[in-house]
């Protein structure tokens, strides 16, 4: 019996420059490689098994009431296999009576392996809070009198997500007109309209952003644009969305009765997942909104109430056009889509920018309600409970007229006692 050391195990994927730890592929490709083992002396081998795999799970759970001081946890989960590979490498013999399995000399080998993809859809990889989309290499090694010694190697799978097709280059804009209101007080009505040349771009890509903006309110009015990611999780027929800001710009402040144009005002798309919009567990949808804000003398924020967003539909792609590189192009060559953003996991809280009651010195706000601040400054769109924060008076208001009078009668008496004791 030969019961050897078996020093590593490990897969490698056949790349452009030769073997590679990992690879990029999209559907229909061929995914080859070789499975590296290294003796450190005679190894008998029973079994030597490869197995591939594309597979989507979502899971979250949430908090419900059954009645007075009950409650219990409600969990929602739900798997998706893209495609299922399996091959033996090494198989038992069936002359083997005594012991099966082949023999391996002291040294390294190599096992070439290869499979190809499905030729339909596969969804891009992804990792989000609630779910993942995976692909995989698993090798398993088999030996007599041994636990079976695994290894397991993650590939990267790329939806083909062309935005030079006719659907995403044709053009997306819109119009609303809002009047401004705070509590029991009106202004005038504010009106945004914009437009974007097309609805697809990749990421490293701006967007030329056309947009103007008519203030007929008594408020300076501030304009804003912002790209939101959303990751909708899908279970039991039960939707997890999660809503995440992915880069913003802030105009200059349209004074009221003034109007300003934006002529291709440039927002670039920094590194993150591309749109995956086939796969029916995990969707990554993003959208172009903008602002158009009243500013504020005091903290008040009253959902909705001063501010007029338009959304505008955007789809993150995967094939640049010509300008940017070669559609024919094989996508791990191409140089405007980085792999690396498929790891990138945006922050759950941006940073927040200071509030009204800092900018005082230190003046502490009077809370109406105990609620959670706002994330940051276009948290505002975002579905909250209504809430207000006001500003307390930094002097004592000025005294009424008749205890003015009383108070200069009385300086006025004191003031005179002065002089006569002098």
């Amino acid at each position: 019996m030969l019961l050897g050391k078996v020093k590593s195990l490990r897969v490698a994927f056949d790349g452009e420059h030769g073997v590679a730890a990992s690879a990029v592929f999209t559907s229909g490709d061929l995914v080859s490689g070789r499975v590296l083992l290294e003796a450190a002396g005679s190894v008998r081998v029973r079994s030597l098994r490869l197995m591939a795999r594309g597979h989507a799970r979502v899971h979250w759970t949430e908090s419900r009431n059954a009645g007075s001081n009950t409650a219990y946890t409600q969990n929602y989960s739900d798997e998706l296999d893209f495609f299922n590979h399996r091959e033996a490498i090494i198989e038992p013999g069936a002359d083997d009576e005594e012991e099966d399995g082949a023999v391996l000399q002291p040294g390294r080998h190599e096992f070439a392996f290869n499979f190809q993809l499905p030729q339909g859809p596969l969804a891009t990889s992804f990792e989000g809070k609630y779910g993942f989309i995976r692909y995989w290499v698993k090798v398993e090694l088999g030996r007599p009198w041994a636990l079976v010694q695994k290894v397991k190697t993650e590939f990267t799978v790329i939806d083909q997500v062309d935005i030079g097709t006719p659907e995403l280059m044709a053009p997306a804009g819109g119009t609303k007109e809002k009047t401004l209101c705070c509590w029991l007080c009106t202004s005038g009505p504010i009106s945004l309209s914009a437009k974007i040349q097309r609805k697809g771009y990749c990421p490293g890509e701006s967007i030329p952003i056309h947009a103007e903006i008519e203030n007929c309110s008594s408020r300076p009015i501030v304009p804003k644009a912002a790209i939101y990611q959303t990751q909708i999780f899908c279970a039991k027929g039960k939707q997890k969305p999660v809503r995440q800001l992915v880069t913003n710009l802030r105009g200059e402040p349209v004074p009221p009765g003034r109007t300003d144009v934006w002529n291709g005002r440039l927002l670039k798309i920094p590194p993150v997942s591309p749109s995956i919009l086939v796969c029916s567990l995990i969707r990554v949808q993003y959208e172009l909104l903008l602002i158009a804000e009243a500013s504020r003398q005091v903290y008040l924020d009253i959902p909705g109430a001063l501010q007029l967003s338009l959304s505008l539909p955007l789809v993150v792609g995967t094939v640049p056009l010509h300008g940017f590189g070669s559609r024919t192009s094989s996508v791990s060559s191409q140089g405007s889509f980085d792999i690396h953003c498929l790891r990138i996991t945006l922050p759950e809280s941006p940073e927040e920018p200071p509030n009204y009651a800092e900018a005082l010195r230190g003046e502490e706000p009077v809370a109406v309600s105990a609620v959670e601040r706002c994330s940051d400054e276009f948290s505002g769109v975002l579905i909250h409970p209504m809430y207000a924060y006001v500003q307390e008076f930094r002097f004592q208001p000025p005294p009424l007229y008749s205890e003015g009078s009383h108070w200069w009668r009385a300086a006025h008496q004191k003031q005179s006692k002065v002089l006569d004791c002098g």
